[in-house]
């Protein structure tokens, strides 16, 4: 809270209303003076012209002026209105009570803090016991709510729903509490967690019985009552935070209990609250997170998507239907460059965008961009006026990136023609303003747009390049990849903006790009003591994944460049990224990721032993075939003992394992190549968790042969050692899969080979893509397991039953050879 509302709250405590009657009247004496002088004023204006024979201009209406003012709105019942809630007030806490919570927290920091759940249960347990019929007065306190957050990650379901309903009594004047605000905040993110449970049917109602309680003190034994279900506590929030919605939108600590409360009804993923740039909290209470060291926990549940209960959809679209029809027009656009209550309105509008309402008549989208979703082709002068002072807005910026990102493909466009066309360099070169054309670029929606995008800024490229705006001509090289167009158009513009026109100074712009600097410049400086540019360095990444040979220019422009000058790439933060985006790239052909390996010229250990290089290792050893990766093993052996010594170069042994090279070679030859059949097996399945996207036979292993759907393999089928076969279990699986592979008569042996897809078992065929390979390789030896430990007991079985059948019939045979006989 500011200084100048600190100073009204005074000012109100010490009986300020009759000295702000008295301001009032003095203002509307004042004001009356003035409307009198001004008409004055104006009939003397208006006399004079019409004696003049001059024009005489007709009244303006509201609706013809660029700006109007709310003439209906009266100053002293807003400022009324504000004062109705005030912060709760429970008075001060007990000094004893809060050296028992600083007590508790020094326990929780501590390491040797109750190692089993059981007693931490029981110390929680006996906190809770301490605090009762104190809770809502602690969370009032500056220190005593911080420990209350810490206490709550480690607090069961039923005692944050129990504390969580005693605050909803209160909940608005704890929401516009400086400190209880936080407390609630935290509640509201543990209970979406809670709620899942409860929703599976997990979570308890009643308190744990103790084992030792007595038999006589059972039946006395006092029981938790009932409590409302999480899903009715935050459904009963939700509809007491909707009344004053607009208020405390505009209030700086009940502002982020908003947007908490909307991520828990829709079941968004809540972003990590370590993240600044993502953070539900304010930058002043990240800062004093930070500087008392509280460790906060972040739920894994939160940080993707959640299921959440029905009712929490029709509540949410009545919240965001009331809020819209409670918020004037006035009231709306206020919000856009507030800097509190914008980003719920952001959220707000991209929870609309979901459910498909932003894009009809009376929206909140329509209402903030003042009619351009109902009028696109419309001229507005006010409206143009009013968004073009948004776009250089601190607060508004960010509004209006917002909006690019969920606007349609008419509403974009309607914001590019009125605001941007024309004015892109102007609006490039903004210290604020070019972060909404990077976001209007980057979020493109067809290739009509971003081909008229780079149209208008290919001129000035390198000025953008140069100045400190290289951001404006990423987000195009981005929207290229993500549409799939404007190839050529940004290849030629990138060499206009740099400088390269002949073929000899083209092959230099990998490092115009890398460095950020044009071909004059570049040809005189030297080259060791450049340093990279981050921004030139995404660019680079980026036009790696054009597809076909679109990415050719940088690739012949890497492999132009010495060797020597390449390898110290992979020394720094930025270059090292440039060359694992050529590994990772699936557009880029094995064949050049291996030769980029080879321009190494064999120093494979010492790029293991940098911490950046060995990033670039390890991304290339994922794709290598069987016999480069014998050829880089050799040259780690040579220098092992280097390695040893090196952080990071223990860590490529292991995950190259030498060791078990050095003693049975045959054996990790015989795993590598298991792994790639493996890899090729669900490749269908698993996409680019198991390959980088390659598709190309040069990442198979020596002496095999990829595949191809439809195509006869059994030229792939070789014999195997026993010792290979144990090695590796996948390969019986494999020669079954061929032979039952063909339809129709399983007779036939000469049938023709299956994909890998349909040789599988069908709950594997139809699993998911995101699993990954061990998980359906644990699952393949699970069955082959169940499969032999069944055979095993049917032959057990067989030889249990044959001494019973033999017995039988040498019965039998006695029976006849009597009767024969008699």
């Amino acid at each position: 809270m500011g200084a100048d509302n600190k100073r009204k709250t005074r000012r109100g405590k010490r009986g300020g209303e009759s000295k702000r009657q008295q301001n009032n009247e003095i203002k509307n004496t004042s004001d009356n003076v003035d409307v009198d002088m001004e008409g004055t004023r104006q009939e003397n204006a208006d006399s004079k012209s019409a004696s003049d024979g001059g024009y005489i201009a007709p009244p303006m209406d509201t609706g013809d002026s660029l700006f109007y003012i709310d003439t209906k709105a009266n100053a002293q019942e807003i400022e009324e209105d504000l004062e109705k809630i005030s912060p709760a007030s429970y008075g001060l806490v007990n000094p004893d009570l809060q050296k028992y919570l600083k007590g508790c927290e020094d326990m929780l920091e501590d390491s040797r803090f109750e190692s089993t759940a059981e007693d931490r249960e029981i110390f929680v347990n006996n906190m809770y016991s301490e605090i009762k019929n104190y809770e809502l007065q602690l969370t009032t306190d500056k220190e005593c709510s911080r420990i209350l957050e810490k206490i709550f990650f480690i607090s069961s379901d039923y005692q944050i729903r129990r504390f969580l309903s005693l605050m909803r009594e209160d909940v608005i004047r704890l929401a516009v509490h400086r400190f209880s605000s936080h407390t609630m905040q935290t509640l509201l993110l543990l209970s979406a967690v809670s709620l899942e449970r409860e929703m599976r049917g997990e979570s308890k109602d009643f308190e744990t019985v103790d084992d030792d309680v007595n038999d006589d003190d059972k039946g006395h034994q006092s029981v938790r009552t009932v409590l409302p279900t999480f899903e009715e506590l935050i459904l009963e929030i939700t509809k007491s935070l909707t009344e004053r919605w607009s208020y405390l939108m505009a209030d700086e600590f009940a502002s982020h209990i908003l947007r908490v409360l909307m991520l828990v009804l829709s079941g968004r993923a809540i972003e990590d609250q370590n993240n600044r740039s993502n953070s539900l909290r304010s930058k002043r209470s990240s800062k004093y997170v930070e500087d008392k060291s509280v460790t906060q926990s972040h739920h894994p549940s939160l940080a993707k998507a959640r299921e959440t209960p029905d009712a929490f959809v029709s509540a949410l679209k009545k919240l965001l239907k009331t809020t819209n029809r409670a918020m004037s027009d006035i009231v709306v656009r206020g919000f856009t460059t507030n800097p509190v209550g914008s980003p719920v309105l952001q959220l707000m509008l991209e929870l609309e965008a979901e459910r498909g309402k932003s894009e009809t008549a009376g929206s909140l989208l329509d209402k903030c961009l003042l009619g351009l979703v109902s009028d696109p082709k419309g001229q507005n002068p006010r409206r143009d006026t009013a968004l073009q002072m948004t776009i250089e807005d601190v607060v508004g910026s960010h509004f209006l990136q917002t909006v690019a990102k969920i606007a349609s493909p008419n509403v974009l466009q309607a914001i590019y023609e009125h605001q941007i066309r024309g004015r892109v360099k102007t609006l490039a070169f903004h210290p604020i303003s070019n972060f909404v054309v990077q976001s209007v670029f980057f979020n493109a929606k067809n290739q009509r747009q971003l081909k008229s995008m780079i149209e208008e800024t290919a001129p000035f490229f390198g000025d953008l390049l140069f100045k400190s705006r290289a951001g404006v001509v990423r987000s195009l090289v981005d929207s290229c990849v993500r549409l799939d167009a404007g190839y050529i158009e940004i290849i030629n513009a990138l060499y206009g903006g740099l400088g390269a026109k002949t073929p000899e100074e083209r092959k230099e712009l990998i490092n115009l790009l890398a460095f950020l600097m044009p071909y004059q410049k570049l040809a005189n400086a030297e080259y060791s003591r450049l340093p990279f540019n981050i921004q030139g360095s995404l660019i680079i990444q980026s036009i790696l994944q054009f597809p076909g040979d679109s990415n050719g220019p940088i690739l012949d422009s890497f492999f132009s460049q010495n060797p020597q000058s390449i390898f110290s790439w992979c020394q720094d933060p930025s270059g090292s990224r440039i060359i694992e985006s050529i590994f990772t790239s699936p557009h880029v052909e094995p064949k050049i990721k291996k030769k980029v390996m080879e321009h190494f010229g064999g120093r494979y250990a010492e790029l293991a032993m940098d911490k950046f290089g060995s990033h670039i290792f390890e991304k290339y050893w994922a794709i290598a075939d069987l016999d480069f990766k014998e050829t880089i093993i050799q040259n780690l052996v040579k220098s092992e003992t280097q390695l040893q010594d090196s952080h990071s170069g223990r860590f490529v042994l292991r995950n190259c394992r030498v060791d078990q090279y050095k003693r049975r070679a045959e054996e990790w030859r015989e795993r590598e190549r298991g792994l790639e059949r493996k890899k090729l097996m669900f490749k269908d399945i698993l996409g680019s968790a198991v390959a980088t996207g390659d598709s190309k036979p040069a990442l198979a292993p020596s002496g095999h042969q990829k595949p191809a759907n439809g195509v006869k393999v059994d030229s792939l089928k070789k014999k195997q050692t026993k010792k290979a076969s144990d090695v590796d279990e996948i390969d019986s699986m494999f020669e079954n899969s061929r032979i039952h592979a063909g339809s129709g008569d399983s007779k036939d042996k000469h049938t023709e080979q299956a994909t890998p897809a349909e040789s599988m078992p069908s709950a594997i065929a139809d699993s998911k893509g995101d699993r990954s390979l061990e998980a359906v390789m644990s699952a393949i030896s699970g069955t082959k397991r169940k499969s032999k430990s069944k055979s095993k007991k049917d032959k057990s079985e067989e030889k249990d039953e044959s001494p019973k059948k033999k017995s039988k019939k040498a019965k039998e045979e006695d029976r006849k050879k009597r009767r024969a006989f008699v």
